[in-house]
């Protein structure tokens, strides 16, 4: 059964879903914000509101929210993905190659525990 809490972090998640598809990023952003804000360990809605503040041109912030998302999950490569791509649309271009650099070796940690042949999905 679905707690209550999740499902209200959920219904904000694909409220934010549908604003950023109608182009509405900065809506989405508060909707995404909703969603943590429910349940902060929605990180589907974490990765949105990357995307989100990226798209509405809140770059800065954009790379705050991708900062928070690499603390709350260290060892996913997606994480330090979209912070990589936030830097670079930011203009931090190092720290952005630095950033790409760290999800690579990640994924590759990632690759070499799972048995050959096996999906390298976390």
């Amino acid at each position: 059964m679905t707690s209550p809490k999740h499902s209200n972090a959920e219904t904000h998640y694909q409220r934010g879903l549908d604003l950023l598809a109608d182009g509405s990023p900065g809506d989405a952003a508060r909707a995404f914000r909703a969603a943590i804000d429910a349940d902060p360990a929605h990180m589907e809605a974490h990765h949105g509101l990357v995307r989100a503040l990226r798209d509405a041109g809140r770059l800065e912030q954009a790379v705050g929210a991708a900062l928070a998302l690499t603390a709350l999950t260290p060892n996913d490569p997606l994480a330090h993905t979209a912070l990589s791509i936030s830097l670079q649309h930011a203009g931090h271009i190092p720290e952005a190659e630095a950033a790409a650099a760290r999800a690579r070796i990640l994924e590759w940690k990632i690759q070499l525990r799972s048995p050959a042949g096996e999906d390298s999905q976390p």
